[in-house]
């Protein structure tokens, strides 16, 4: 919950400053909020599936949008 949030106030900073690095950081929180929303269906949901392959892909999607956002806007 607390990464969709995130997601929500890094975007709507974006759409009023129009800076790179808050469209990524939102991204990356967007990939963080879907790995959280599926840990929640993966346990709590259907426990008897085991969704592990895309939690991990979901997180590691929007640790690397977080990432190429760092890197490109510090050169």
């Amino acid at each position: 919950m607390a990464s969709l949030i995130c997601a929500a106030l890094l975007f709507a900073g974006y759409r009023k400053e129009k800076t790179a690095l808050l469209f990524w950081a939102s991204l990356g929180f967007i990939g963080l909020a879907l790995n959280n929303i599926l840990l929640f269906v993966d346990l709590i949901i259907l426990p008897a599936y085991d969704l592990f392959l895309w939690r991990t892909m979901a997180a590691l999607v929007g640790m690397v949008l977080l990432l190429y956002g760092l890197i490109r806007e510090t050169k």
